[in-house]
């Protein structure tokens, strides 16, 4: 059962077939039950404006991810003109099938979510429709995408970064309009000091950070204890790991070099690599908008690790490309033909990083972008294939859906950042929808 917390608000007017009305409830209120966590409704339609007011009182103070609007029959404007007073949370219109055709118009439902939508519209609220009966397993999986989503925005507003430093010189693509990407997203930015961090965290007791290494030593081959980077890869994680507790923090946005090398002596790879495998999605070169994406993708995909590469090969003949970076990658993200090997950064010669292809699966790939016009959405699928490690360092070769090379001449073109996220699953219906909710502008290539 999804942890999601819904209202479930039924509409109607007794001048229409208040029975089959209920009915429609009684199956709805059933279905949503057997999927969430938590949906607060009331015991029957509601048919009067005041007696929605009175529901729409008790979810006072109640913390909702989506609203559930469904006009049961006709009705008019004032009902969700109402819920707008009380609530802000995004909102699904339901409108369900007539129950039969000849004669009188039994619901009229159509019409209803029709008012509604044109309420909402004018209200510039964010909304989507969907029409069908509660048991149609393409309306349940329509309402599923749309709740997830919901969720989704609403962890948005939720969601604290930590930036621990600036980003490295000419990497404009990796800061943010913080006061933007509040407004337009809900998420906040929580900075650390990078060099302070360093200086602490070397004094940090020994029992505090070996279990780090062991942690890591369950799922990295041929990890050295005795390495020096692997102990100041634990020191160092196990410092953020407090903050992260401290802060709230959900995700972070890191400045990996040139002080990881000239500073603390150790790369950022692995301390990247390991808290997006415990969900905590990390981004190098303190890329923000990384951040965010990697977080979406985690979210939509139901915890699935996330991957942040630069495109750096084209294969035309497989129509394929070559995401990768220096040594950060999820554990979980390894072919299994290798495991997660532990390495050297690639260019430094420093560990301790990542060094390993990852594993073949249909994925999703994805960019929060930003423009001088404000934020837009990429969205592409493909596959990843079950082919030699061809970089050190992380990488996965993916086989697009469209043509390869008019894909990446676009994405030139339009002036994409350098990093895409990448996950294993097919979340590109739920990131269209997302794009809508959140009126960005998205390109697809599916």
């Amino acid at each position: 059962m999804q942890t999601s917390s819904i209202v479930y608000i039924p509409i109607g007017r007794k001048t229409f077939d208040l029975e089959a009305g209920e009915q429609y409830r009684n199956q709805s209120s059933e279905w949503l039950r057997s999927k969430y966590h938590t949906v607060y409704e009331p015991e029957e339609i509601l048919t009067s404006v005041e007696d929605l007011e009175k529901f729409l009182e008790t979810l006072t103070n109640k913390n909702i991810d989506s609203i559930i609007y469904q006009s049961v029959t006709f009705a008019d404007g004032e009902f969700i003109a109402k819920v707008l007073q009380y609530r802000n949370e995004p909102v699904v219109v339901w409108s369900v099938r007539e129950p039969s055709v000849g004669g009188r118009l039994r619901l009229n439902s159509l019409t209803g979510g029709n008012s509604t939508s044109n309420v909402l519209m004018h209200h510039r609220h964010p909304f989507t429709f969907v029409l069908g009966n509660p048991d149609e397993e393409q309306l349940q999986n329509q309402l599923s995408r749309q709740i997830r989503v919901n969720v989704l925005v609403n962890k948005l507003k939720q969601l604290k970064i930590g930036v621990i430093g600036e980003h490295p010189p000419g990497f404009f693509f990796s800061d943010t309009d913080e006061e933007l990407l509040h407004r337009k997203l809900g998420v906040t930015i929580q900075k650390m000091d990078l060099l302070k961090a360093f200086q602490e965290c070397v004094e940090l007791p020994e029992e505090e950070w070996a279990g780090v290494i062991d942690r890591a030593e369950q799922q990295v081959i041929g990890l050295n204890r005795s390495d020096d980077t692997v102990k100041k890869f634990a020191q160092f994680s196990t410092y953020v790991k407090k903050y992260i507790e401290r802060e709230d923090i959900a995700a972070l946005a890191v400045r990996c070099w040139p002080e990881f090398f000239n500073e603390l002596g150790a790369a950022a790879c692995s301390t990247l690599s390991q808290f997006t495998e415990d969900g905590v999605v990390s981004s190098c070169e303190s890329d923000i908008h990384g951040a965010v994406s990697m977080f979406i993708l985690q979210e939509l995909s139901g915890g699935n690790a996330p991957y942040l590469g630069d495109l750096v090969h084209v294969n035309e003949p497989n129509n394929s490309v070559v995401f990768w970076h220096c040594g950060a990658g999820a554990y979980s993200l390894a072919s299994p033909s290798t495991g997660a090997q532990s390495g050297v950064h690639p260019n430094r010669k420093m560990g301790f990083t990542m060094d390993f292809g990852l594993k073949a699966g249909e994925v999703t790939i994805f960019r929060l972008g930003y423009t001088p016009d404000g934020y837009r959405l990429l969205v592409m699928k493909g596959e990843a294939l079950d082919v030699p490690q061809p970089f050190s360092g992380t990488s996965v070769e993916v086989r697009l859906n469209g043509n390869v090379s008019e894909t990446v001449n676009t994405l030139m073109e339009s002036g994409y950042e350098p990093h895409f996220a990448v996950v294993y699953a097919d979340v590109a219906d739920d990131l269209l929808q997302l794009g809508k909710l959140l009126n960005i502008p998205t390109e697809v290539y599916v």
